[in-house]
Order: structure tokens, then C-alpha cells, then sequence
């Protein structure tokens, strides 16, 4: 039976720097971390041999985000300004209560936008793209009217934090 999404992973050149923007930044709380070097059981999960790798496991909300760094074998650098019509995972998605602060706030954090947050013009959906400091894509959501994407996450203590704010 599928529970639900727990999280999306990153792979990341610089994990201190990565996880700096998104706990300072955007907010989120470390659950865990620590490293690996010499795990058949990590081989094998991964397809790779001879792996070694930090991770960390970040929460927001409903989801995570799990960064690794690896150190071997080593990643391949990705196109910083990737578009999001490329295969692949293109984008996650944060729930926000006031696009128009957020995106001030991120800017002003040195958070690259592909544009400013378009007008209120009765959709009931305002979104935008911008980028965390690898390139890689972030979607702010705003529900502002009925949608199917505005949902409440079933579990009590996801409907206990919708309902503080």
C-alpha cells in the first residue's frame, strides 16, 4: 500500500552550503545525518560500486529533502540553469501562505527567480519558479481559491500545523 511521498533526494557538490540555504533560508529543520564509505548495502541500493557519501535529511511539513554529497564516485557537474522541459525530475513544490513576502524574502536572500509572482487575477493557483543554489528548480504555491491541489495532509500532526496558521 503507498503511504504517501517521504521525500526527494539532491545530490550536491557542497552539502554544507546546500543545507545552509535550505534550513537558514527557507526554513527547514535537519532529522538527520551522517556518512558512509564502504557500504555493500549502499552499493547495491545505489547501482554504483565503491560508494562514499555524506547525507543529510531535512524536514518541511509533509515532506523531506535527503542531500548527499558524494566522494565517490564523484557526480558530474548539471547545468546550473537546466530547463524545466528537460527529462527527468524537474521541480518539488513548498506550500506558501503569501507569495509576494516569500519571494521578496528569498530574493532579497539571493534566491534566483525565473519572474516575480503574477497578479492576483482570480486564479485560484499562483506559482513561481526559482532556484536554490545548485540550479535546482523550486516551485512557490499559493492556493488562493478551490483547487484540486489544495489539499490537508491526513496525518494528525500535518493537520495540527495547517490548522496554527
Amino acid at each position: 500500500m503507498l503511504l504517501g511521498i517521504h521525500h526527494t533526494a539532491i545530490a550536491t557538490p557542497d552539502i554544507d552550503r546546500l543545507s545552509r540555504f535550505y534550513c537558514d533560508v527557507l526554513g527547514m529543520v535537519k532529522l538527520a545525518e551522517g556518512e558512509w564509505t564502504d557500504s555493500p548495502d549502499n552499493d547495491t541500493i545505489t547501482g554504483l560500486k565503491g560508494t562514499s557519501a555524506r547525507f543529510m535529511l531535512l524536514q518541511a511539513g509533509n515532506h523531506s529533502i535527503e542531500m548527499f554529497q558524494y566522494r565517490a564516485p564523484m557526480g558530474k557537474a548539471s547545468d546550473q540553469n537546466r530547463p524545466p522541459c528537460d527529462n527527468g525530475i524537474t521541480h518539488f513544490a513548498l506550500a506558501v501562505t503569501d507569495i509576494d513576502a516569500e519571494y521578496a524574502r528569498l530574493k532579497a536572500a539571493g534566491m534566483r527567480f525565473h519572474a516575480p509572482p503574477p497578479a492576483g487575477d482570480g486564479s485560484a493557483v499562483r506559482a513561481i519558479y526559482g532556484r536554490d543554489p545548485d540550479g535546482n528548480i523550486i516551485e512557490l504555491l499559493e492556493i488562493v481559491g478551490d483547487t484540486p491541489f489544495g489539499y490537508t495532509p491526513s496525518l494528525a500532526r500535518w493537520r495540527k500545523s495547517a490548522a496554527a496558521e
